[in-house]
């Protein structure tokens, strides 16, 4: 395919110039953006620079110059919304998560398959560079037999009984929050790195706070302030709202088992954990090595041995396998971080769509990926509700 591709973003809260930027470093053309208002719309455009600040979705689709649209709107409106891309025949690239249950990914699934169209999810942390190099190097078998894996992802950006944001809200978010939100970029990166599957899952959520105040007006995700500012912020027409959704969760998981050992995982996330800011964690323990990851120290994979030292390997593409190398875009001490992992798989989603062979197995994440990570999700709140073992698939 040789035309330029040329791309609109749905969505102008935290996330959405975050993918204008990274297409903007990877050379495709923004047209335009869309807000939830035309003003913010136009606001947004002006701020970022970009040509058009749509007035509606309609508005947007009927742009003939658009062939993908990047999906960044709470999630509520995920499903309508790559529904109507889909239908107006362009290629969609969605925020997690894909949609509001399974049977709504369900439906997506089949409208992707069905379009002819290149559809993915924004499993972003997958394109670290070392954790594609943990992946090969599970694949190639260096870490022998896989026992057990464990996992964590903490934020402290809701700490405060008055932090507030439109994730709270059940009819906004989903019945999940914490494990939906942060839990399904953990549990995708297992999976992408082992290759292994979930089956099933024991779950404990706890919501810290059962009643939150929320302000006048909306609050963006990860709006730094502290307690007293929080305060401040908060004037007479803040009010109590009821608070369903959870700070923390844990949960046991339970693995394909392919091998002879059948691996188990243990993995929890949080909201609410004073000074951790965004920070993925995970171990996995195999009979010949062990590899450690956080995201916070994004450029060291720690390798353990049991008879010989322990290694730190950094982020360096001369020493990483040749398909981690091409996602290190700078020499060794050179860091790369969060920004990045956008630009990599946008990079790789649309240097997809340039091939032009869509017979091939795509390898962004893809809608399949997204449903999964929906089913994942619903057995994980029917455990926590039933207090078992629950198997993925069976949460209905």
């Amino acid at each position: 395919m040789s035309k330029t591709l040329t791309a609109a973003v749905v969505g102008t809260g935290f996330i959405g110039p975050v993918h204008v930027e990274a297409l903007r470093r990877i050379g495709i053309p923004v047209a335009g953006v869309l807000g939830s208002t035309s003003g913010k719309s136009a606001h947004t455009a002006s701020r970022l620079g970009l040509p058009k600040g749509y007035s509606s979705l309609d508005e947007l689709l009927d742009d003939k110059s658009v062939d993908v649209v990047h999906i960044t709107s709470p999630n509520r409106l995920h499903f309508d919304h790559v529904a109507a891309v889909l239908g107006a025949g362009k290629h969609v690239l969605c925020e997690k998560p894909l949609a509001m249950n399974s049977e709504q990914t369900s439906r997506l699934v089949a409208m992707a398959s069905l379009s002819g169209l290149v559809c993915g999810v924004n499993y972003n942390i997958r394109y670290y560079p070392l954790c594609i190099e943990a992946a090969q190097r599970v694949a190639a078998g260096e870490c022998g037999e896989l026992f057990h894996i464990t996992g964590s992802y903490q934020q402290d950006w809701l700490l405060y009984q008055t932090d507030y944001n439109w994730r709270i809200r059940t009819e906004d978010g989903g019945p999940l929050r914490a494990v939906a939100d942060i839990g399904t970029h953990l549990i995708d990166l297992i999976t992408f790195i082992t290759g292994k599957q979930v089956t099933s899952v024991c779950a404990s959520l706890q919501t810290v706070f059962e009643k939150r105040i929320r302000p006048g007006g909306e609050v963006e995700t990860f709006t730094g302030k502290s307690a007293s500012d929080s305060a401040k912020l908060y004037g007479p027409i803040a009010e109590w709202v009821d608070v369903q959704t959870e700070d923390f969760g844990s949960v046991l998981l339970k693995f394909h088992g392919d091998t002879k050992v059948t691996a188990q995982g243990a993995v929890h996330v949080s909201q609410v954990m004073a000074g951790r800011k965004n920070c993925l964690q995970y171990e996995l323990a195999g009979s010949r090595q062990s590899l450690s990851w956080n995201s916070e120290r994004p450029n060291e994979l720690q390798i353990g041995y049991r008879d010989r030292p322990n290694e730190t390997l950094i982020r360096d593409p001369a020493l990483l396998s040749k398909r981690a190398a091409n996602f290190a875009a700078y020499p060794g001490g050179h860091n790369e971080g969060f920004p990045d992992t956008f630009k990599q798989l946008f990079r790789d989603f649309y240097g997809y769509i340039k091939a032009g062979d869509f017979a091939a197995k795509p390898s962004f994440p893809t809608f399949a990926d997204g449903h999964r990570e929906i089913e994942i999700c619903e057995a994980i709140l029917k455990s926590h509700q039933c207090g078992g073992w629950v198997n993925v698939g069976d949460s209905k």
